[in-house]
């Protein structure tokens, strides 16, 4: 057996224990970046106290807060005073361990010094192209650990959009930042290069393509400029996916905003899809944005038939697409890899879609009109770009992320929370 060829089991069972220790870490985050409005603040506030019951304010002790176990022992309460604990806390700990599990025996080939095996996330024109750079290992182990980061900030970002429906830049800023960084220093953490097409699909389109739009349809083989200059490339991948990936929601923001006169998608939405890009690149981010809404429809559907509501937090939708672009690579790329071979015919048909959309958004609004149903510009309010609301006022709880104490009963009861206070306080204050 060859130095670190440990035994597959074995490092699958590290990794689990390890994704359960973080898996915890990640329920501090959640539980206490919503009370800061600044991420400077949000990161402060992760050292700021020790865990502790938010009823009795007693510290939690070491062998209670260990992952999975602590809260089973415990019976889902706490030790002092019986306050029931959430179902989230071992919820979000299993799901890192399991996550940290799955991700590394599909990304990882079985043999360790061997090949990139024609599996997992692998691409013809991938990082095993870059010979003589950095061992087969050492950039499949960074490009795992760069995703695996990727999959902690999202499931933090999800559970904190599903309750609040904000995605604070605590959970989203970091990582883009770590991203560029990571992209830069090691050159091989990309899944696909910056630009690839297929040469022959590129002369078809010339010769049915009238005279204006041949010079758009150039091309361009950029494995050659990776392998020439990995740091650079891997730096430009990072790059462009984090503007696309963040421009494309963006631009769909906009447009929401002028033809209906109301917010289309939040700006976390945008924040957390250029922190998808930043560490995807620009092609597999804009598959995780059109598959988003296929996930997100039924349940879109369902909000709108038996609660009466048009919007749903998205960045959940977003996030489980990206980890299912993760997971079934394999099944979801080719089918994508036929668009984007076409090189800058993707460019071209990008602005056909939002003009498509912006034509369909109209539609939609003279269809209301039509149907004596009240437009969405009608009843909405002006969208302000302004300060961030961190809190939208009738969902936030003044207590969240900080020791209880206790209120004014028609404080809470004015904001429908005092069912709320009663369930996790054991009282009405």
């Amino acid at each position: 057996m060859m130095l670190f060829d440990l035994p597959r089991f074995f490092v699958l069972s590290c990794l689990f224990v390890l994704g359960c220790c973080i898996g915890s870490f990640l329920n501090v985050c959640i539980h206490r970046f919503p009370s800061r409005s600044r991420l400077r603040d949000q990161l402060k506030s992760l050292n700021s106290h020790g865990s502790g019951c938010p009823k009795c304010a007693v510290a939690i002790r070491w062998y209670d807060n260990v992952p999975l176990f602590g809260w089973l022992l415990l019976r889902g309460r706490c030790r002092n005073c019986h306050l029931p604990i959430s179902p989230r806390y071992p919820l979000v700990e299993l799901l890192t361990g399991v996550l940290f599990v799955v991700l590394y025996q599909l990304e990882m080939p079985t043999d360790f010094w061997g090949p990139v095996d024609p599996g997992g996330l692998y691409t013809p024109d991938g990082p095993q192209n870059l010979t003589g750079f950095w061992p087969t290992p050492v950039w499949l182990h960074v490009r795992y650990a760069l995703h695996i980061a990727l999959v902690c900030c999202l499931i933090v970002a999800t559970f904190i959009d599903l309750e609040l429906w904000i995605i604070p830049d605590g959970s989203t800023v970091p990582m883009m930042g770590t991203a560029l960084v990571v992209a830069a220093a090691f050159g091989q953490a990309w899944i696909v290069p910056v630009w690839f097409q297929d040469a022959s699909v590129v002369s078809t389109l010339r010769t049915i393509a009238p005279d204006w739009m041949k010079p758009l349809l150039f091309s361009w083989d950029c494995l050659p400029f990776a392998i020439t200059s990995p740091r650079w490339h891997g730096f430009l991948v990072s790059a462009v996916g984090l503007v696309v990936g963040g421009g494309v929601v963006w631009m769909v923001r906009l447009l929401g905003a002028w033809v209906l006169k109301r917010e289309a998608m939040g700006f976390g939405d945008v924040v957390l899809m250029a922190m998808v890009g930043s560490v995807l690149g620009w092609q597999p981010v804009l598959v995780v944005f059109f598959l988003a809404p296929l996930l997100a429809l039924s349940v879109a559907i369902v909000s709108l038939v038996l609660r009466r509501r048009d919007e749903i937090p998205y960045g959940p939708w977003l996030s489980l697409a990206t980890l299912l672009l993760l997971l079934a690579w394999t099944r979801i790329w080719p089918y994508a890899e036929r668009i984007f071979d076409m090189g800058p015919f993707v460019l071209l048909m990008g602005v056909f879609m939002f003009c498509m959309l912006f034509v369909s958004l109209h539609l939609m609004q003279i269809l209301r009109r039509l149907l004596g149903l009240q437009p969405a510009d009608s009843a909405a309010e002006p969208v302000d770009d302004g300060i961030p609301i961190i809190y939208p006022a009738d969902r936030s709880d003044p207590m969240a992320g900080q020791w209880d104490r206790p209120l004014w009963p028609g404080q809470r009861a004015g904001q429908g929370l005092a069912g709320y206070s009663r369930w996790r306080h054991g009282r009405g204050d």
